[in-house]
């Protein structure tokens, strides 16, 4: 099977910064690669070289079948990018924002292709309000719809759910995870290790610029000796307690 992402000793630096050092990395086409790294990494210096917003000093980068140097053109109309902070016009409504992107690809019929992706979305009662009165669940799930218009087979997503509150992440997770079951591949980039524990296939960590482990959560589990076993009273982290209280909440109004 060709990757949809294939990595071979990428390097790149900024000035004296050598932030990536000769980076591997092979994306199997429909899974959720989760990329891992503190700040600084070279995360997003990574996805930014994979979707030909920046050229590498040094090594190969095949992007569904296409070098991002010599066939940038190509690998453009495979692809969407989602940043890490969401693309979206707050004064357009979110039918709008929908309908500019599949304007400027060139989609056929804008309208009923906003109208489908902000069903899948949920977001067709808010279509025709402006999206600066979105709450940043929304608004992000309204970035990822805009993001599948024209239908890329993949879609980078450079830390989806910084700045979102609990309801938010598990709707932005719900989003990620019914994407890849329809077949679009996604690399994600995250500095949240439940999010990559949650949504990824296959998880890469890179540090020192390169990449220091990379396999499935099972397969990173056993690079550790086993567990010792003990008996212990589980306390509810702040989330469960946070969302627990707000779903009782929810569900005894009228």
């Amino acid at each position: 099977m060709t990757p949809a992402i294939s990595i071979q000793n990428l390097t790149k630096s900024f000035g004296d910064n050598a932030v990536l050092r000769g980076v591997d990395l092979q994306v199997q086409p429909g899974e959720i690669f989760a990329l891992l790294g503190s700040n600084g990494a070279g995360k997003t210096t990574t996805i930014n070289i994979c979707a030909t917003l920046m050229n590498p000093d040094g090594g190969a980068v095949l992007v569904a079948g296409h070098d991002v140097v010599t066939q940038a053109d190509q690998v453009r109309r495979s692809i969407s990018l989602t940043g890490q902070f969401a693309a979206v016009d707050g004064v357009l409504t979110g039918r709008e924002n929908v309908e500019l992107i599949a304007n400027l690809r060139r989609v056929p019929d804008p309208k009923a292709v906003a109208t489908d992706l902000l069903a899948r979305f949920g977001l067709t009662d808010a279509a025709d309000r402006r999206a600066g009165t979105y709450s940043g669940g929304m608004t992000r799930r309204l970035d990822i719809a805009m993001s599948l218009v024209g239908t890329p087979e993949l879609i980078f997503l450079d830390e989806p759910t910084t700045g979102l509150d609990p309801e938010a992440r598990l709707e932005v997770w719900r989003t990620v995870t019914e994407l890849a079951h329809r077949g679009t591949t996604i690399l994600l980039t995250t500095q949240m290790l439940d999010e990559a524990e949650a949504l990824a296939d296959r998880i890469a960590i890179l540090h020192g610029g390169t990449i220091i482990a990379n396999g499935t959560l099972a397969e990173l589990k056993a690079l550790f000796p086993p567990a010792t076993v003990e008996y212990v009273e589980k306390q509810p982290t702040l989330e469960e307690i946070f969302l627990a209280i707000i779903g009782t909440k929810a569900a005894s109004r009228p």
